[in-house]
């Protein structure tokens, strides 16, 4: 049978169907070659993905792991979070101090005082007791129960001697509570350990203020370049306690004056009485193992939330979010 060859360029309509006959010829393999390309890349990923869980799973995989995992997750404030995870820590591993401390902070910091209590009573005879003692202290002072929070943080002092924001929670609950002859020791104490404390530095200057050494205060403030705002509230907070019926007269005759000197990076610590509230009572870090501060702020009713003049309160942010 005889063939005849086709000139290349015949008929228009014959040069487009060679076109695109050999266009579909080159593409189909170029299609080809791209789809095992594109498998091979997603089979290379899913892979990959699959390694980086095998290897995420195993970084979590001890308590100690998990633990410092959910107590960065309270330091960030995540707190409903964390109690998930803690549910699922205590499923794996059983239930222990640390997680109990945890738990009870998260409960205290989502709103459920009631559970809160009972997480910390548990604490009790345990490694983290002053964890427990310092938390029942904390709802205590959130409930307006300034004597029951004093002798709460007393007994957290008692076991974690050192811990300079416990010193300063327990001096102004002792105020809120009317026992100002009893603050002066665990406020000084608070200030000496940490002196860079805002914390410390305006509760020590509450204490002044309501026992009538304006010029203490004034010099403690000045030496520390407390800001305007925070000068007020601790003013403020004086009087209000005063209105409250503590007087000067209830701490007999004044202490001797303390000599105030100028603490290290005072603009920082000017920057920090600008953006934190003053006379704020953090938790503190704790001392037992697994310790760990919380961020909450439990401000009392005589707070101006619209001011910039901050609020005294009881809290424990920190940081169990957690005060360094």
């Amino acid at each position: 049978m005889k063939t005849e060859n086709l000139p290349a360029c015949t008929p228009r309509a014959g040069r487009l169907l060679a076109c695109a006959v050999a266009a579909i010829a080159i593409t189909g393999c170029g299609a080809l070659k791209d789809q095992y390309a594109a498998t091979a890349d997603a089979q290379q990923r899913a892979s990959a993905e699959a390694n980086a869980d095998t290897k995420a799973g195993a970084a979590i995989d001890t308590k100690a792991t998990y633990l410092r995992l959910v107590e960065q997750m309270q330091k960030e404030g995540l707190w409903f979070a964390s109690l998930a995870h803690i549910d699922a820590l205590e499923q794996r591993w059983g239930v222990s101090p640390e997680s109990t401390r945890m738990r009870a902070d998260a409960l205290r910091q989502t709103g459920q005082a009631e559970a809160g209590e009972q997480a910390y009573k548990r604490l009790i005879g345990t490694s983290l007791e002053s964890a427990g003692y310092r938390g029942l202290g904390l709802l205590a002072g959130a409930r307006g129960s300034y004597a029951e929070a004093a002798q709460s943080l007393r007994q957290a002092q008692r076991l974690t001697p050192t811990d300079a924001a416990l010193l300063s929670d327990l001096g102004y609950a002792s105020l809120r509570a009317g026992q100002v002859a009893d603050a002066r020791l665990p406020l000084m104490q608070a200030l000496q350990l940490r002196p860079d404390s805002a914390q410390a530095q305006s509760n020590l200057a509450l204490y002044f203020e309501v026992t009538d050494q304006g010029e203490q205060a004034n010099r403690l403030m000045e030496a520390n370049r407390m800001s305007p705002a925070a000068r007020a509230a601790v003013r403020e907070a004086a009087q209000q306690l005063r209105a409250g019926g503590i007087a000067p007269a209830a701490t007999g005759t004044p202490p001797a004056p303390v000599a105030v000197r100028p603490l290290p990076n005072t603009a920082a610590l000017a920057r920090e009485d600008a953006a934190a509230a003053p006379l704020m009572l953090k938790a503190s870090r704790w001392s037992g193992n697994g310790g760990v501060r919380t961020a909450s702020q439990l401000n009392p009713a005589a707070a101006d939330a619209n001011s910039n003049a901050a609020a005294v309160s009881l809290s424990p942010n920190s940081t169990s979010r957690g005060t360094p």
